[in-house]
């Protein structure tokens, strides 16, 4: 797919929430948004009112390993930028409002910590970000294009850093960094403008570098209260520093084996100190700590211990906490501008987010504070009225039971248009993916008919299906009839797609298959009639289709199995294990060559990669390439976008016209295309619909010039179809119409007049062939376009125009909000979640009903995505008011069996916004 394609994406979640097990926490600065990282690599964006009520809006994708810190890269409020990092180096910065990710990068090392600093030159303003980490010295980056700028760097003692804090002084001008390094080291250095000038290579030296013996320190809170003290929180300790000279004011150890993983200052005298396992304590600190009182600095040059201050709140006690899986992440902030909250906000690995509000006042109280608000995903999936739906739930309803059977494993064949699902229960169905995903969000008579669409069920695994693989759609060389799916039951099955039956059972794994993979074109002519698979007792086999056995077992690796690579001209398989280890097998004898660790494991995997194959991945056909994230745009910035993609896409058709006059030009993207998805291995899939706008249009204007009657490629046809187009506007569908009309006029002709009678037939019996397998007859384009055009209209604008789409023009309302998603840079996805209906009424501040929330609300969320649903909207509509006899109600709808076509009379005769099974064309309508 081009880079610079327009692809939208729609999401079905399903009523099971994706995992969210929180590693990092952030609050914007205006106290309306709550960010939060995930182990998985996952990005959520809350919404949050004055009332301290909290909403998932949207999930960013785009990170592949854990979420280690969040911070803010903008101070401005209109503009609000955040940046992330992750253990594997990436830095991303995200655009908060609508998910957009504006830049992107990857280090060799990892940031366990990043701060945001601001400061003047002459009259703008400059952004950076100060990163610390796995690496010994402080990284200072470009808060806009991620460029690392200069190094903040130790001479005595270097080392990692622990933690940071950025200490901006009124009285001196000179702001300082203090700093505490894994050896308790502590260091300052003064960043001031004229630091921002210095070349790119010059490194920055400490001022002063203190032992402060604070071992395991966890992070450092400047008083912005008093400009005079400094906290410094260990695994068993936290001490209160001078902010002047660094003298030890207060030091208190923990008691119970409590471990101490943060705190902060919320008023001059006071701190709250949070542990390991989600318990949270406020302090009053001594007198000796406050620089108003008459006894501050009593204590300094003392050698015992500072007593103990005295404790104002516990909050969430042991006894309220439940087994968790990691450590809950907790952090507090204090509105700078109002609202004036004190937050304590608390992410576990739950995905549940629990807030408390900070009293300003407080007296000593045995008692725990009473925790203001608390949500996590599954809660707001489980309020969602109506509830959010999964991909084929219409089919895997269990009567008396809530949840429908989850689907476990996908995979999309766009050459049949068909979908592929796994389920838990070991069963898989086969779906038209147009039509499933239309009973999911449109409703219409199909809502009245059981078992719809049709589908075709596979059983043969005695439980969960693990992956499934279409080894035909990697590689032409496979039997297009074969399907592989492997399961937990340990077997591997090879079924017939187009009959459903089961071919052959493969049972020589002694651990449920987690992987299919698909062997290079180079190997031999042996393997290349195998598939690879992977289990969980740590082997991995070579299954032949062709020969129906198996012809490499390679059972001998002692950790999980990592990565596959290849080294077909020496008929090696390479296997890398998750300790590091790398085993090399021979394939054709099963024997193995060598074991190998550490370095040379390393080396070989990296020797395997310039030989290892490019797996097709339907992201990478749809969404994952596009490197131009749309931005607001004025109505003429759109024309000039849509007059270069017309360019591109006429160069295009012209190369593929001119390479092969004998057939029509074919253009090889995909108007659909159905990606599972899944946060955590754990989770079931969720499915995203990826459309992409151009494709559609191309197709649906191919399909157009290849109908068989004469009258539809006359040239008094092509000049009343482009009048038409013309009178609806020279946009998008209109100039792409007249590329295809005259670069294709006489090969057409040719193709339909003057074909062979050979030619002829062999067409016709790939016809009959395909029609005695196929699941349904239907147009796919147009139900694809029908879909597309029923999800993006703005329902609820206008009453009339509705009446007409719904009656006229036979498209279908959306029963429930849809999830729209927006790509941006790098392939960098963000993807609504099915509760932002409380973000929309937040910024409309009223009561929302359904189809506000379908129509209006969806063009409220956000400029970007509302920007390219608009362009997506007039190029369709101008290109289906250009075709001759388009209609969005298909053959097999009129040709539904009596008794549901008597049903869906009665409903039209009680609704009249029921569309009509006889609607026009589009040019007729409008």
């Amino acid at each position: 797919m081009s880079g610079n394609n327009l692809v939208l994406p729609i999401v079905l979640w399903g009523r099971t929430a994706p995992t969210h097990c929180i590693s990092s926490l952030l609050v914007m600065d205006d106290f309306r948004t709550i960010i939060t990282g995930c182990h998985d690599g996952q990005i959520c964006l809350w919404d949050m009112t004055p009332e301290l009520k909290i909403c998932p809006r949207a999930m960013l994708f785009g990170h592949t390993a854990s979420i280690t810190c969040l911070s803010k890269a903008s101070a401005c409020t209109d503009k609000q930028y955040i940046v992330s990092a992750s253990e594997s180096g990436e830095m991303c910065l995200w655009d908060v409002n609508d998910g957009r990710c504006i830049e992107f990068t990857k280090l060799a090392c990892a940031h366990t910590g990043i701060q945001f600093y601001q400061f003047t030159i002459g009259t703008q303003k400059e952004g950076r970000l100060l990163c610390n980490g796995h690496y010994p010295e402080i990284l200072v980056v470009d808060a806009t294009s991620l460029e690392v700028l200069y190094s903040l760097v130790s001479k005595i003692s270097p080392d990692w850093i622990s933690s940071m804090s950025i200490i901006r002084s009124h009285r001196t001008q000179e702001d300082t960094v203090v700093a505490v390094s894994v050896s308790g080291i502590l260091k300052v250095w003064i960043i001031t403008a004229e630091v921002s000038k210095m070349q790119d290579l010059d490194p920055v030296f400490e001022e002063e570098s203190k032992p402060i013996y604070c071992q395991g320190c966890q992070s450092i809170s400047f008083c912005t209260f008093t400009q005079s003290s400094l906290l410094v929180v260990c695994s068993k300790y936290w001490r209160v520093f001078d902010a002047g000279d660094y003298s030890l004011l207060c030091s208190v150890p923990s008691e119970n084996d409590q471990v101490w993983t943060g705190g902060e200052f919320i008023a001059a005298d006071k701190v709250i100190i949070w542990t390991e396992d989600g318990c949270s304590y406020i302090y009053k600190l001594p007198a000796s700590c406050s620089p108003s009182s008459k006894h501050f600095r009593s204590d300094v040059g003392k050698t015992k211990e500072g007593s103990i201050p005295p404790l104002s709140y516990s909050i969430a006690d042991h006894s309220d906490k439940q087994l968790l899986i990691c450590p809950p992440v907790t952090c507090f902030f204090f509105g700078r501008r109002e609202p004036f909250h004190k937050l304590l906000i608390q992410g576990d690995s739950s995905g549940q987010l629990s807030l408390w509000s900070i009293p300003e006042t407080s007296q000593a109280s045995s008692q725990a504070l009473q925790v203001s608000t608390t949500i996590s995903l599954q809660e707001a999936f489980d309020k969602l009225m109506p509830v959010s739906s999964g991909i084929i739930d219409q089919l895997s309803a269990i009567p008396g039971k809530e949840q429908p059977i989850k689907v476990t494993a996908s995979v999309y064949i766009p050459c049949q248009g068909r979908l592929v699902c796994g389920r838990e229960d070991g069963s898989i169905i086969l779906v038209p993916a147009t039509q499933t995903a239309i009973v999911q969000l449109l409703q219409g008579e199909h809502m009245l008919r059981r078992g719809w669409p049709p589908h075709r069920t596979l059983r043969g695994h005695r439980n969960k299906v693990t992956c499934i693989m279409y080894p035909y759609q990697i590689s032409p060389r496979y039997d297009q009839r074969s399907l592989v799916s492997g399961g937990v039951d340990f077997s591997v099955i090879v079924w017939d797609i187009f009959t459903g039956e089961m071919k052959h059972i493969f049972c020589v794994h002694g651990g449920e298959i987690t992987q299919l993979i698909v062997p290079p074109e180079n190997c031999s002519n042996r393997v290349q009639h195998c598939v690879c698979s992977v289990a969980s007792d740590h082997s991995v086999g070579l299954l032949s289709l062709r020969e129906r056995k198996c012809i490499m077992l390679a059972s001998r690796h002692l950790f999980p199995i990592q990565v596959i690579k290849w080294r077909p001209a020496d008929d090696y398989l390479v296997v890398g294990c998750s300790d590091g280890s790398v085993y090399v097998w021979q394939m054709d004898t099963g024997a193995l060559d060598r074991c190998v660790m550490g370095i040379t494991a390393v080396e070989i995997l990296n020797a395997c990669d310039e030989l290892a194959p490019a797996t097709v991945d339907a992201l990478s056909h749809s969404a994952v390439n596009l490197k131009q994230a749309m931005t607001r745009r004025s109505l003429a910035a759109l024309k000039n976008m849509a007059q270069h993609k017309l360019q591109t896409l006429a160069t295009n058709l012209l190369a593929a016209d001119n390479a092969d006059k004998g057939n029509l030009p074919k253009y090889s993207h995909n108007a659909l295309v159905v990606q599972a998805m899944k946060t955590n291995l754990t989770d079931p899939d969720m499915h995203v619909l990826f459309f992409d706008v151009e494709a559609v249009i191309i197709q649906l204007l191919t399909e157009e010039a290849q109908r068989p009657n004469p009258m539809l490629v006359s040239p008094e046809t092509m000049q009343k179809s482009q009048a038409g187009a013309d009178k609806g506007g020279s946009f998008l569908a209109n100039k792409i119409f007249k590329q295809v009309k005259e670069t294709m006029k006489e090969t057409i002709k040719e193709h339909l007049l003057d074909e062979d009678e050979e030619e002829e037939e062999e067409m016709r019996r790939r016809e009959e062939k395909s029609k005695s397998l196929s699941l349904l007859e239907y147009n796919l384009t147009m139900d694809t376009a029908k879909l597309f055009m029923s999800c993006l209209h703005a329902w609820g604008l206008n009453e009339q125009l509705d009446g007409i789409c719904l009656e006229r023009l036979g498209m279908l309302r959306p029963h429930c909000p849809i999830s729209f998603g927006l790509i941006s840079r790098g392939g960098h996805m963000s993807l609504m979640l099915p509760t932002f209906k409380s973000h929309t009424e937040y910024k409309q501040s009223r009561k929302l009903t359904l189809s506000d929330i379908v129509g209006k609300g969806t063009y409220g969320v956000s400029r970007a995505v509302t920007t390219q649903h608009l362009l997506s909207v007039i190029s369709l509509a101008n290109t289906l008011m250009g075709m001759t006899n388009a209609t969005f109600v298909g053959e097999h709808m009129k040709k539904a069996p009596a008794r549901y076509m008597q049903t869906s009379r009665r409903l039209s005769c009680k609704n009249s916004s029921s569309f009509s099974s006889t609607a026009p064309c589009f040019p007729a309508c409008i």
